[in-house]
């Protein structure tokens, strides 16, 4: 069916949806710009009204709450909708941190997008920045992974992925995954991999291990306190490798192409004179045309 359209004069009398970010554990990060929004929406649209209650009780304020999870967004789209255009303000936020990030909100941000309605940010905490900041990582590109799969077979499938990826890998994990999370990262990764993992960001017991997988995993086995929390992991990105062959790596290739399958050449050569895999085995496929042709 056909979204209707929204004339201007019906649009300059409709509320404003605002993206609010809350802290992430500390209430003292509460700007005055957050503090001013919650309180003057005519509703807020909560993943945890329980979690959002206790923000706003601390900064006492008694604006209306609702619930918005992944689990009734949907559902819940065309009223919000409704309200909105019956002039309604209505701030979205999440358990901490900014909405969208791994939470509820992109059907609704979406649809209101879809249709010209006024969507505001009201910016401020966010676990995945924070952690890059103190992490000690390239920070000039990163891919967020949010969640993996709760099994690891999918997880490590996902984590497979990222192998070759020379950005900063950044994902979240709980306290009941994280070792779990570790293992296959180690497995899949190597132990020698570095990583930092930041738990429990702005609050009290706030911890950031930095290491190789095989010590990050050590530490967290030594101290069960170190399993405690939420997390968030982050995987330093492989380091480029050349994009040219040498000769001696290019006569290594042909030597082993004798008695080896080319893609087991390509895994040998690609890890003595650190090269792409792709570009030993398009060099070996090359050779073998050669001697078609001729």
């Amino acid at each position: 069916m056909a979204t209707p359209t929204i004339d201007s004069q019906k649009l300059q009398q409709q509320g404003t949806l605002y993206v609010v970010a809350t802290p992430i554990g500390n209430f003292a990060d509460v700007s005055e710009r957050m503090r001013h929004t919650l309180a003057s929406v005519s509703k807020i649209a909560a993943e945890d009204t329980r979690r959002t209650g206790l923000l706003l009780s601390h900064l006492q304020i008694d604006t209306p709450c609702f619930s918005f999870h992944d689990h009734n967004e949907r559902q819940k789209l065309d009223w919000i909708v409704q309200l909105l255009q019956a002039g309604e303000s209505i701030a979205l936020v999440s358990d901490a941190g900014t909405p969208l990030i791994s939470d509820p909100g992109y059907p609704l941000i979406a649809r209101l997008r879809e249709n010209g309605m006024e969507v505001t940010a009201i910016p401020g905490p966010c676990a995945l920045i924070t952690a890059l900041s103190i992490a000690g990582l390239p920070t000039d590109r990163f891919v967020f992974e949010g969640f993996l799969s709760s099994k690891s077979s999918s997880r490590k499938a996902q984590l497979e992925a990222m192998v070759e990826q020379t950005a900063t890998s950044i994902l979240y994990e709980s306290s009941h995954r994280i070792k779990a999370c570790l293992e296959d990262i180690r497995l899949v990764f190597g132990k020698d991999r570095r990583i930092v993992v930041a738990r429990e960001l702005t609050k009290t017991f706030e911890t950031v291990l930095d290491g190789s997988i095989e010590e990050i995993l050590d530490k967290l086995n030594s101290d069960h306190n170190q399993s405690k929390g939420e997390f968030v992991v982050m995987i330093k990105g492989q380091e480029k490798k050349p994009n040219i062959l040498t000769p001696e790596s290019e006569k290594l290739a042909l030597t082993l192409s004798r008695e080896l399958p080319s893609k087991k050449v390509s895994s040998v050569v690609s890890e003595i004179y650190g090269v792409k895999k792709k570009l030993v085995y398009d060099f070996l496929l090359s050779e073998k045309n050669k001697e078609f042709t001729n």
